[in-house]
């Protein structure tokens, strides 16, 4: 599945990667000349350049995708700040040095079925003080096959209906939508004060959280434009968090 997921990011990410996720990683890491970055779960390397652009002294890029990181290293390898590694980030290992000054996490959380091994890694990756960003679908407004718009008539408004939210789910996803495949990966939701223990039982400890709506807007201006954007100022899609290593 990483040509599909490399098609679907891309060098510079997703239509929301460069609306909402990456402007909001960058602003929250506030990246500084000279630091080490890790970039966990990398994918095919989207922070690369925005965190080269910064002038950081290195990058470190981890995901357990060889495909994936293949594709970034076919974009970024012949820089010598970048290192790219083959590993699980729920599982100790070398990468994870201590040596980082920041790491970030993006559109990943939710993807692996180990959080505390996850956030145990980062805390590992990191020098004391150190400090992670981690960006990822929001577990109380975006969970998917149990989260929906509705629309109520007598009120003229758009609301979020959710299905499920208290229980952690594993959910499904088809990768190629209407192309009959069947590869699928899986999509692991958890209720936040789950996950806020697992940032915790892995040795990081929350600063700050923003919640990032969506910048897609209806062109129209009727009684349901008028809903959709009410709607879309009101129920955030993704959630930011700013940890650090105590």
């Amino acid at each position: 599945m990483a040509a599909w997921y490399d098609k679907l990011v891309g060098e510079t990410g997703s239509d929301y990667h460069r609306n909402v996720i990456l402007p909001a990683t960058l602003r929250m890491l506030a990246p500084q000349a000279g630091e080490s970055v890790i970039d966990v779960c990398c994918g095919q390397g989207v922070l690369i350049k925005p965190l080269l652009d910064a002038k950081i002294g290195k990058f470190t890029g981890v995901d357990a995708s060889r495909r994936l990181i293949e594709s970034a290293r076919a974009r970024h390898g012949d820089d010598p700040r970048v290192s790219l590694t083959v590993a699980d980030a729920c599982r100790p290992g070398p990468w994870a040095d201590g040596k980082n000054d920041a790491a970030t996490c993006i559109m990943a959380v939710h993807d692996v079925p180990d959080p505390v091994g996850l956030f145990k890694s980062i805390a590992q990756a990191l020098k004391p003080g150190g400090r992670v960003i981690m960006v990822f679908m929001h577990p109380c407004f975006r969970i998917p096959k149990k989260s929906h718009w509705g629309w109520d008539g007598d009120q003229k408004i758009q609301y979020r209906r959710l299905d499920s939210y208290g229980k952690p789910l594993e959910i499904p996803i088809t990768t190629h939508p209407g192309k009959g495949s069947g590869e699928q990966t899986v999509f692991y939701h958890r209720p936040m004060s789950e996950l806020l223990t697992a940032i915790g039982q892995g040795g990081l400890a929350v600063t700050a959280c923003d919640e990032l709506y969506s910048h897609r807007r209806s062109q129209g201006n009727g009684p349901f434009s008028k809903a959709e954007h009410a709607a879309a100022e009101e129920f955030p899609m993704f959630i930011a968090l700013k940890a650090v290593k105590p």
